[in-house]
């Protein structure tokens, strides 16, 4: 499995980026996607990357359209090789109370950070199906254990996240196949690292370990449950939230 391709969604992104070092640092040949609309900052993504030593390669992919997914996904198989880890981390936010939310915010996130998830797995399941053997990892949230005040259209969706990857973890368990998630808590992305101090310190507040989590910290949860030494780990859920949410 070591030569196999890895897709990350989200790839461009502060925690996608890491993870995309982590599976290339363990042997994987790493294609990162990107929204369309980002496209024109994956050359100078793809120029940093290489200065840090990272060879990776960068497709464009609206994960919201179930047909340009499976377009994608399928150049990738024919140009660059099997994909046998698909990492779902592409994701927003359009936060805002319940009662002040418009339907295009609700649709907008749910479209996003869930149909996503339905609808890149669905089209790179056949392909692992006819190998009987690939992994499965869904970025989720702590808001999706938790929920979030202001957060029902992301918590919903996170949440989502995880019965998807319960109920598709014994479907494919027989045929070579892992689901897991992976729950972060708050990490010190440049987006929140953007939020103002004072709020910032007053989420690190209420973590028991008091600091944010680095991306690094999610992208090596990621790196074992791509490995080998994961293989009898499927359906699970992995929190990486330094105590914020605590549950069995």
């Amino acid at each position: 499995m070591s030569k196999s391709v890895a897709l990350v969604t989200g790839g461009l992104g502060g925690i996608g980026t890491e993870i995309s070092k982590e599976l290339a640092a363990n042997g994987f040949t790493v294609v990162a996607t990107t929204f369309n609309k980002e496209i024109e900052k994956a050359d100078e993504w793809i120029v940093a990357q290489k200065e840090a030593g990272f060879d990776f390669s960068v497709e464009e992919a609206d994960v919201t359209d179930f047909d340009a997914c499976g377009e994608m996904i399928k150049k990738v198989e024919d140009s660059v090789g099997p994909i046998n880890v698909l990492v779902n981390c592409a994701g927003i936010t359009r936060d805002g109370f319940l009662k002040n939310m418009g339907k295009d915010n609700w649709d907008a996130v749910l479209s996003t950070n869930l149909d996503g998830v339905f609808n890149m797995t669905k089209n790179v399941l056949e392909f692992m199906l006819s190998r009987q053997a690939g992994r499965i990892i869904n970025i989720s949230s702590v808001n999706g254990q938790r929920g979030q005040f202001g957060q029902t259209n992301y918590s919903a969706a996170k949440a989502g996240m995880h019965g998807f990857t319960m109920a598709l973890a014994q479907e494919v368990a027989r045929k070579g196949i892992t689901v897991n998630s992976v729950s972060p808590g708050y990490v010190a992305t440049p987006m929140v690292m953007k939020i103002d101090e004072a709020i910032r310190n007053e989420l690190i507040s209420q973590i028991p370990m008091q600091r944010l989590a680095q991306p690094a910290e999610i992208a090596h949860t990621v790196g074992f449950l791509a490995s080998e030494k994961a293989n009898y780990i499927t359906g699970a859920n992995i929190p990486v939230n330094g105590g914020l949410f605590t549950s069995f």
